[in-house]
């Protein structure tokens, strides 16, 4: 079967096709036939050696297709996961209790394209941050496959929702999404922006960019305002002193990991379950997406982290 693999940490062009044999599944496993895989940051980190994973592998955290042998779901049942590798391939072993059915009224592309990033929009609005009416949000990297979604909910509770982005096209992606205020932040200064508007600021940050962000993060939020750094796409942001966040007015710092919601079964049922109740009532839409055939995975890993897309990418394995 056809694997991207890695076998040494660097650019995308460690990123080899390789021709390896199919997994067996073990008890409590099942072999799943892949038709989509998702692409995220996760992988970049991995590939990298930002996070640290042992080698050679196969990336990809993020997969649907058709069972092929399982003892838990019939052949051909079609089946989503996230949070375990090997989605870059033909095949995949993936354990039975990550596996979710996809509801007949959900299409193969919606649900490998809204999934994690789906989730994840999910647990920072109603984990993370307790959003509700009235509040005021700001999200950067609004149009991003993440941001998106993010909006879109927030909106749906009646929060305020400031968008940063980075052009004019993103700008209208997230002003679809619901953004109300946008923020080029290659042109203006972002603190002084919110402030314009909201004088106290925000209730809450969503930050994916980490480094080069992280500072304007806290200094546009409000007394006991709320900090969600959940990723680091600029690079990991350097030790916080807790007394940083007392001068900024008691704020609360949080860094979720997506694996500490979904822990079990059951509590990845519920999320999917929310998830897949928003898009069949129109709550959350995928305003962008693109599709990568298999071979032209580095040129997808290459967009990006140049920040040339928005929405969800996406790997065709088999149509």
């Amino acid at each position: 079967m056809r694997a991207i693999q890695v076998h040494e940490c660097g650019a995308a062009e460690v990123l080899i096709e390789a021709n390896i044999p199919v997994p067996e599944a073990r008890s409590g496993q099942s072999l799943v036939r892949l038709r989509y895989a998702g692409i995220n940051y996760t992988e970049i980190y991995q590939r990298s050696g930002i996070t640290k994973v042992k080698l050679p592998f196969t990336p990809g955290s993020e997969g649907v297709g058709v069972i092929v042998t399982s003892a838990r779901f019939p052949k051909g049942t079609r089946v989503a996961w996230i949070g375990y590798p090997g989605a870059y391939a033909d095949y995949a072993v993936i354990p039975d209790h990550r596996l979710v059915p996809i509801p007949d009224d959900i299409a193969d592309e919606t649900a490998a394209a809204i999934l994690l990033q789906g989730i994840t929009a999910q647990y920072l609005a109603e984990d993370s941050y307790h959003a509700k009416t009235g509040d005021i949000a700001l999200v950067h990297a609004a149009a991003g496959g993440v941001g998106l979604l993010l909006t879109q909910l927030l909106v749906a509770k009646g929060v305020t929702v400031i968008g940063t982005t980075s052009t004019d096209a993103k700008a209208a992606l997230a002003r679809k999404a619901g953004a109300q205020q946008i923020i080029h932040y290659d042109q203006e200064d972002v603190e002084t922006a919110v402030r314009a508007e909201h004088p106290d600021g925000v209730h809450v940050v969503y930050d994916s960019v980490g480094q080069a962000t992280w500072q304007v993060s806290l200094s546009a939020l409000r007394r006991r305002g709320t900090f969600v750094l959940y990723g680091h796409s600029s690079g990991k942001v350097a030790p916080i002193d807790p007394m940083l966040l007392a001068q900024y007015g008691s704020l609360s710092l949080t860094r979720p990991l997506i694996g500490d919601f979904i822990s079990t079964a059951d509590e990845l049922r519920y999320r999917t379950d929310r998830l897949f109740g928003w898009v069949r009532d129109g709550t959350l839409s995928l305003l962008a997406s693109r599709i990568y055939e298999l071979r032209d995975v580095v040129q997808a890993h290459r967009d990006l982290e140049a920040r040339r897309t928005s929405g969800k990418l996406l790997l065709r394995i088999a149509n």
